[in-house]
C-alpha cells in the first residue's frame, strides 16, 4: 500500500490531464479567438453598401473599439483619395461610410481580429472594384459621382448610391 503522500501525488498526476490550471485556460480562449470569424460573403455592391452605410448609425462603438478601427483603418490608404487613410478618407462619401459601417459590424457584432477587420475590409474594396482604385479619385472631375466598379465613391448621398449595372446584379 503506497504512503499518504504517494497516493495524493498519484491523485494529483491522474487528476492534471482534466484540470488546466488558469494561465492555460486563459491561452486556449485566446488560441479560441484568433481562429478566423466566419467570413463575410460579399455578394450584392448596391445591397450591401446600403446595409454597411446603416451600421454607420445603428451600431456605436466603445471607445475601445472605436480605437481599434481607427487604428487598423488609418493603415490602409483611402482607396478615392491617397492623401488619406480609409479611417478618415477626405470626406464621408458613400465608399467610406461602407467601410465604416462594415467594420462597425465586425468589431461590434463579430469580434474579430485587427488582422481580421484589416482583410475583410481589404477584400470589400477589392469587391466592389475588381480593377483597383487609383486613390486620386476625390481629385478629378464628376469621380465622387462615379459607380465604385468605375474607380468612384458611388456617390456622396447615401439615399441616392451611384451603382452600375454590374453591381446591381
Amino acid at each position: 500500500m503506497p504512503s499518504p503522500t504517494c497516493r495524493i501525488a498519484l491523485v494529483a498526476l491522474l487528476a492534471a490531464p482534466f484540470f488546466l490550471p488558469p494561465s492555460a485556460a486563459a491561452l486556449e480562449r485566446a488560441a479560441r479567438s484568433d481562429r478566423a470569424a466566419p467570413p463575410i460573403h460579399f455578394r450584392d455592391a448596391g445591397s450591401q453598401t446600403a446595409e454597411f452605410i446603416g451600421y454607420t448609425r445603428s451600431i456605436t462603438l466603445t471607445p475601445e473599439q472605436q480605437e481599434r478601427k481607427n487604428r487598423v483603418l488609418g493603415s490602409i490608404p483611402a482607396p478615392c483619395c491617397k492623401d488619406y487613410s480609409v479611417a478618415t478618407c477626405c470626406c464621408p462619401c458613400n465608399l467610406a461610410k461602407s467601410v465604416w459601417g462594415l467594420s462597425n459590424s465586425l468589431i461590434a457584432r463579430k469580434n474579430v481580429t485587427d488582422g481580421q477587420l484589416e482583410g475583410s475590409v481589404k477584400d470589400w474594396l477589392r469587391f466592389i472594384n475588381a480593377k483597383g482604385f487609383s486613390g486620386d479619385v476625390c481629385y478629378l472631375s464628376g469621380g465622387c459621382g462615379r459607380p465604385f466598379a468605375a474607380n468612384g465613391c458611388g456617390g456622396m448621398d447615401e439615399k441616392k448610391l451611384v451603382i452600375s449595372r454590374e453591381e446591381k446584379d
